[in-house]
């Protein structure tokens, strides 16, 4: 009898069988996963986007054991946590004050609350097939979820939520006809989830200066985006001024860790305890840590050779593909990127939808497990590169690629689908 549910406790590590046989992660490190039958992969996936600067990075993982050492869960305030803050205040511009948890879903749940406390509102529009973590409420819209897409006069509402359609300028300006009770809109610097669905220029700056007209907060989620394009917030390289902005994954290396990061007045209320908020682990001491280790090595990294090196990769697949008459395209950035097996990427969540091919992403991802190289098995998944992506890294990943190409290019998939 097995005991964990589904195998595994988080729904989206559920990896297909290959040849029969499941697989089981055993240790990681730099760039690379081993499986329990020790067969060495390339790895895609990088926590979600969490590994940033390679698995199992020497620095981070001394400071996280340094901490672990002194006490794990030392119950009062402690000698991490202040340093943690100011460092990562130090990145987020004038979102000055910080409060610590455990996972992005925490962390998207305090800025909902921060954002209902402070404007005295209720309702809460995030972007439709957007991912803001799993708790209920946020749920609502979720990709590939049946309330994502939808007509005009049909948005989807809760009692707390409601639905914003990513790319429509005029979807904007029909939402708050429609609700004067809204305390925010929470969105990603792009559809990550969606298949890094790209903003059209202008729209995110359109959204926010639309919500401020109304008396509205803007929350950037960026527990995905933050730090993947340089050492901060895309948001803010963009342009952007929200005024709360959640933050996880690569500020930690791995290790369990996010923040709720705000303008000082609007988390006030948490600091006079008139808002709640607690968790016994959030701004544990491995969690300061490896923030702080994380954050020190990122100021030193060189992101515009990182993002080149993935654009490359970008460029090297859709050309292989092409080169066996298979269409195929990417969205995305150079260090985080989505593949679709369509001559153009889409441009909004009902083209994603149209061109999704579950059969074609399942088969990319079981030629490449087969060949060395783990994706996301899902339609809209990602492909993450980190800093222990090198150039020796990047070349393997593109003779596997040209060899998947050539496996796939009498299938199905041979020729364009039309958006």
């Amino acid at each position: 009898m097995k005991h964990l549910v589904g195998d595994v406790s988080s729904a989206a590590r559920i990896l297909p069988d290959l040849n029969g046989e499941a697989l089981f992660v055993a240790r990681a490190k730099g760039a690379y996963l081993w499986d329990d039958q020790g067969r060495q992969y390339i790895d895609t996936a990088l926590g979600f986007g969490a590994v940033l600067l390679g698995h199992a990075h020497d620095a981070v993982t001394a400071s996280v054991i340094d901490a672990l050492n002194d006490a794990p869960a030392p119950s009062w305030a402690h000698v991490r946590e202040h340093a943690a803050a100011s460092a990562l205040a130090k990145h987020t511009g004038d979102l000055s004050k910080v409060i610590f948890n455990n996972s992005g879903s925490e962390a998207v749940h305090l800025a909902c609350r921060a954002a209902r406390a402070y404007t005295g509102r209720k309702k809460i529009a995030k972007m439709a097939a957007g991912f803001d973590g799993w708790f209920d409420e946020i749920t609502l819209g979720n990709v590939a979820g049946s309330d994502a897409d939808f007509e005009d006069g049909a948005r989807p509402c809760s009692e707390r939520m409601t639905l914003l359609r990513f790319n429509d300028f005029d979807d904007v300006g029909r939402l708050f006809a429609e609700h004067d009770d809204i305390a925010a809109i929470i969105m990603e610097p792009m559809l990550a989830n969606a298949g890094c669905l790209m903003a059209a220029p202008g729209y995110l700056e359109h959204v926010e200066a639309v919500a401020r007209q109304h008396g509205a907060l803007v929350i950037a989620d960026e527990v995905l985006m933050g730090f993947r394009l340089h050492a901060g917030l895309s948001s803010q390289r963009q342009g952007l001024r929200p005024d709360l902005a959640t933050v996880g994954k690569a500020i930690g290396s791995g290790v369990p860790v996010s923040a709720l990061v705000g303008r000082p007045e609007i988390l006030e209320g948490f600091e006079q305890g008139r808002v709640l908020r607690g968790g016994t682990f959030s701004g544990n001491p491995m969690a300061c840590a490896a923030l702080s280790s994380t954050l020190a090595t990122l100021d030193q990294a060189d992101y515009a050779a990182l993002a080149a090196a993935g654009d490359d990769l970008r460029a090297h697949i859709v050309r292989v593909f092409a080169q066996q008459g298979v269409a195929v395209s990417t969205s995305g950035y150079g260090t985080v990127f989505t593949i679709w097996p369509c001559a153009q990427a889409p441009k909004n969540y009902r083209e994603a939808l149209r061109v999704a091919s579950k059969a074609f992403s399942t088969e990319l991802h079981l030629v490449l497990r087969e060949l060395g190289l783990l994706i996301m098995p899902s339609p809209f998944g990602r492909l993450y590169v980190s800093f222990d992506h090198t150039a020796a890294v990047i070349d393997e990943m593109k003779a596997i690629f040209s060899a998947a190409a050539l496996r796939m290019k009498s299938t199905q998939y041979a020729g364009a689908i039309a958006l």
